[in-house]
């Protein structure tokens, strides 16, 4: 009787175990697939909110553009970009209002550019009030960036979650973005496209084949070595190589650099034709900042000089850990020549120089043969937008997606709280290129 009683007991407690057991198994899949949800849910968003802050900035474009073919060409991004961000939020399960019209909306601003980009390419040109439904699609587009941002923040600080986000449609997002549908009125149907990159005006640097800046003879590891000496000068302790790069863009040879009174070692590159500096860099820890943006402005430039750059002028600049990567472009007698182009990184503690990159430079400086502008700065200016209110007004070279260059008169100007980059072809008039220019936090870049 006592056995059997001590192995109903061992049953009851193998059974109590199983049960625990499930029941523990059975809540780590569930955390498991929440927590997967919860990440699916964040890229989802994240992407989201990088196609309405890219339809926001080609609205801007489009509101100025003046040339049907350019317009075209920013309308049927506009168009994309608007269809992408609607892919990622129907990845976002939500009954949420607010969500069914931010649907509503890239819907509506798919549908009505891709119309208007039609009418452009059929050779059509927009109406006062094409320009109107623009600007009134900008200034939502304006509220709905601020407010997915909004709701970003409280995402990933931990004040909302995709729980209460999916659970509770009184959330203050579901009540912001409400407004948007005052589009109700505009129609047409759409699908499909990809985004955009943010940077500074043409840093996207062109590998050509023929290496224009790289001039000179095939050198040896020991005369890139010198060549590292040179560069540092006085300061200059010993040099490592670290290895040949036969196979890169432009092959050289990166050593790494120890110098007097100083513990941490830079990086330097030398290109093994001509033995270019290719680019430098040290890491350490910038903890503060002490410098301006206008001193940095000008240790960038002198240092450039110094090392035998001479003509650069900044342009824009991006901030990140105290550092600024600031992007000068070659500046000859007045015409910015945006292809050569060096970045240079300075620590904002104490102005020191942390690196340079200069292969835009290397792969496009040469003496050039300007062309004889065939229309006037006064008869480029007259091709403007009428709302651009221009602030400056040069001569500028940019590069094309096809590795050649256009001469332009380049027009800064701006719309609202907008500023403007409008690039006009001196022989044509063409409008060939129209570029938002962004001060954020962390720098004035342009898009």
């Amino acid at each position: 009787m006592k056995n059997k009683r001590n192995l109903l007991l061992a049953c009851i407690t193998v059974l109590v175990v199983l049960t625990f057991a499930t029941g523990y198994y059975a809540f780590k899949l569930r955390e498991e697939y929440n927590n997967l949800n919860e990440n699916n849910y964040t890229e989802a968003f994240s992407n989201l909110v990088n196609y309405v802050n890219s339809v926001e900035n080609y609205l801007a474009k489009a509101m100025i553009s003046k040339s049907p073919e350019h317009s075209a060409q920013t309308l049927t991004q506009i168009w994309r970009d608007s269809n992408l961000g609607m892919v990622y939020l129907s990845r976002i399960f939500s009954e949420n209002e607010g969500l069914s019209q931010t649907a509503k909306f890239l819907n509506q601003v798919s549908d009505y550019s891709y119309s208007l980009s039609r009418k452009n390419i059929n050779g059509e040109g927009l109406t006062e009030e094409d320009f109107n439904n623009l600007e009134t699609m900008y200034k939502y587009s304006v509220d709905l960036e601020n407010t997915l941002n909004q709701l970003s923040e409280e995402i990933y600080s931990g004040e909302i979650n995709w729980k209460d986000l999916n659970l509770n449609s009184e959330t203050k997002f579901a009540q912001t973005v409400d407004s948007i549908n005052v589009f109700s009125n505009i129609d047409d149907n759409l699908n499909d496209y990809e985004g955009l990159i943010y940077d500074g005006a043409y840093s996207d640097h062109i590998n050509k084949k023929e290496k224009l800046g790289l001039t000179g003879n095939d050198i040896s590891e020991e005369e890139a070595k010198e060549k590292v000496k040179e560069f540092f000068g006085e300061d200059f302790e010993s040099a490592q190589t670290n290895i040949v790069l036969e196979t890169a863009d432009i092959p050289g040879y990166d050593f790494s650099v120890k110098l007097k009174n100083k513990e941490e070692k830079y990086s330097i590159m030398i290109s093994k034709k001509g033995g270019h500096v290719v680019e430098t860099s040290l890491d350490r820890e910038v903890t503060e900042e002490k410098i301006s943006q206008e001193e940095a402005n000008e240790i960038g430039k002198s240092y450039l000089a110094d090392k035998g750059f001479e003509n650069m002028k900044e342009t824009y600049f991006i901030k990140q850990s105290n550092v600024v990567t600031i992007n000068y472009a070659y500046n000859d007698n007045g015409i910015i020549i945006y292809p050569d182009l060096i970045k240079v990184r300075i620590a904002l503690d104490n102005g020191e120089v942390l690196g340079i990159e200069t292969s835009g430079y290397l792969n496009s400086h040469t003496e050039r043969k300007y062309v004889e502008p065939k229309i006037s700065l006064d008869e480029a200016r007259n091709k403007l937008n009428p709302k651009l209110e221009i602030l400056s007004e040069n001569m500028a070279i940019i590069p094309t997606e096809w590795k050649t260059e256009i001469n332009c008169y380049e027009f800064k100007g701006r719309v609202e709280d907008k500023e403007f980059l409008v690039y006009i072809n001196v022989e044509t008039g063409k409008e060939e290129d129209i570029l938002v220019i962004l001060d954020t936090p962390g720098g004035t870049l342009t898009v």
